[in-house]
């Protein structure tokens, strides 16, 4: 079974980027233990993109249930909390895609 790719966006008000980049980097010293516990990760990542006042989560799964993980994972509902008093929006549903295709790098010979 091809992996599961799972992206969940937030955005905020441009003011606010600054403010929520800085959060969202604290909220790794609580969510990071839980998430690397959960069965079937493959990788996890978490960026900013200031031009879109975005913040983004995109991991890779080994199927649907354990991308599906994240959607009852208190510490995660908790921490976007604070965010949506801020005036942020997450987009929903939060997106898990079936990888069609993947490239990885031509290793060097």
């Amino acid at each position: 079974m091809p992996p599961i790719v799972r992206v969940s966006i937030l955005r905020c008000p441009p003011d606010r980027f600054a403010e929520m980049r800085k959060m969202m980097i604290d909220d790794e010293k609580v969510l990071r233990p839980g998430i690397e516990s959960m069965p079937g990760l493959l990788a996890f990542y978490v960026g900013a993109d200031e031009t879109t006042s975005s913040l983004s989560n995109v991991s890779l799964w080994a199927d649907l249930d354990g991308a599906k993980q994240l959607d009852r994972f208190q510490p995660m509902l908790d921490a976007g909390k604070p965010y949506v008093a801020k005036g942020a929006t997450f987009e929903r549903p939060i997106m898990n895609y079936v990888t069609l295709w993947q490239v990885q790098p031509v290793s060097a010979s």
